[in-house]
């Protein structure tokens, strides 16, 4: 626990020696544009204008890149944003569309932490006969994980013609992402005479039965009417395990929406909130568009970002969250 929590203050120690780095160098930097601008003011010094001009034009794009990362070290105030996540993905309206876009979006994200260096290691799923997902859950460790993909809790619509449509429609589908912090066990108490255990057989795609034992496992924490199960082990203990797991993330994210509540009265927007069920992003395929419409940005070239092309608009969220933060 002491070693935890020494690995704890080290990083936030290490975080803060970070943005006193970058506000000393903002200051700098604009100390220094500050007087570029006067020399190029100043009528007596006009052979040097054209150098000082130079100069200043390079001192702000120095300039931009350090309020970007000040921008961003704002938004990862939240005592969480160095954890690792546990990420939920469930097909909301469109049925098997739906389904096959949760599928696309688990793609999207496995992508995105292989180009981060990130280990991902699935924890449970609910598939279709055509290769999409009812739910999916999983776990994503890494450098500030959560610090990056908190931002995509919410509902994902997607607009596009569905593979199982033969007349050519334009079909609207949503799926919903919830992404948790993960909890240690000496964090997140919870009483055994506080849960409900239930085992059942596991099923397959089509509502088969895949096992002959009650290997599967539903817990119900009662105090909070928080659900959660697994079935993709054939062990009902290790499947208890991971029922457990997604459970403490759940309690700890509910502790942690507690501590927002006061943060996000005085917030104009809700960005980062975790709030599973904002509308925040539109997916079209027809005009190769993706819009989030928590801060009104418009990207194109979709393929991309699908293929896990994300950093362009995590650090636009960050940004937004830090000039709230300022």
């Amino acid at each position: 626990e002491n070693r935890q929590l020494l690995e704890s203050y080290s990083k936030e120690h290490g975080k803060l020696e970070e943005t006193i780095s970058a506000w000393q160098e903002y200051k700098k930097f604009q100390k220094e544009i500050d007087k570029l601008q006067k020399l190029l003011s100043d009528e007596k010094e006009k052979e040097i204008h054209q150098l000082a001009e130079e100069e200043r034009e390079e001192l702000e794009i120095k300039l931009k890149n350090v309020e970007g990362e000040l921008l961003k070290s704002f938004s990862s105030k939240d005592s969480y944003s160095q954890r690792n996540v546990i990420m939920e993905i469930r097909a909301g309206a469109g049925g098997e569309e739906a389904a096959l876009f949760a599928a696309d979006l688990y793609k999207m994200y496995t992508r995105f932490a292989e180009k981060k260096e990130w280990n991902l290691e699935e924890i449970t799923h609910h598939s279709t006969d055509r290769g999409g997902f009812r739910e999916l859950i999983f776990a994503i460790k890494g450098k500030e994980v959560f610090s990056n993909l908190r931002y995509e809790s919410g509902v994902h619509r997607v607009q596009r013609v569905p593979v199982t449509e033969s007349s050519g429609r334009i079909h609207t589908s949503t799926v919903t992402v919830a992404v948790l912090p993960e909890a240690d066990e000496i964090e997140v108490e919870i009483k055994p005479e506080d849960l409900r255990i239930d085992t059942f057989h596991s099923r397959g795609a089509g509502g088969q039965h895949v096992n002959v034992t009650d290997s599967a496992v539903r817990i119900t924490h009662l105090p909070t009417a928080i659900v959660t199960q697994c079935q993709d082990e054939r062990s009902q203990h290790q499947n208890k395990i991971k029922a457990m797991r997604i459970l403490r993330a759940e309690l700890l994210q509910r502790k942690r929406e507690e501590q927002q509540k006061d943060i996000s009265l005085q917030r104009k927007s809700q960005i980062g909130s975790g709030d599973r069920s904002e509308r925040i992003r539109t997916y079209n395929f027809p005009q190769n568009r993706l819009t989030d419409h928590r801060i009104h940005l418009t990207l194109h070239k979709l393929g991309d970002i699908l293929d896990g092309e994300l950093d362009n608009l995590i650090k636009s969220l960050q940004e937004e969250i830090g000039r709230e933060e300022l």
